[in-house]
């Protein structure tokens, strides 16, 4: 543009995985885990490896069992709160905005 602004970072394009995690600082995200955990918890600052921090987090572990007498599996979940958490890069499979189901 003529003044000499760049427009570039106000608009709210993703073009890399880094622009996502910038747009969703400070809000609730989902993010799933190895070991089938998943994380819903606002995000907070983060690094140049996407490692990141959450706080005000929900916890859930899914676990599958198999029935004594049907062999059928059993799917069993177990939530907890945690106030903060660091979170590694490399154990995180998928970032994304909560899903909201009505």
């Amino acid at each position: 543009m003529a003044d000499g602004t760049d427009h570039k970072q106000t608009t709210n394009t993703v073009e890399e995985p880094m622009d996502l995690i910038r747009l969703l600082l400070d809000e609730r995200i989902y993010v799933k885990l190895r070991n089938d955990r998943e994380l819903c918890g606002r995000s907070c600052p983060y690094d140049q490896h996407l490692n990141m921090i959450l706080e005000v987090i929900e916890e859930t572990v899914t676990s599958i069992e198999m029935g004594e007498e049907t062999y059928e599996e059993i799917y069993k979940s177990t939530k907890r709160n945690i106030p903060m958490l660091f979170v590694q890069r490399d154990g995180a499979v998928l970032d994304a905005p909560p899903l909201i189901v009505d």
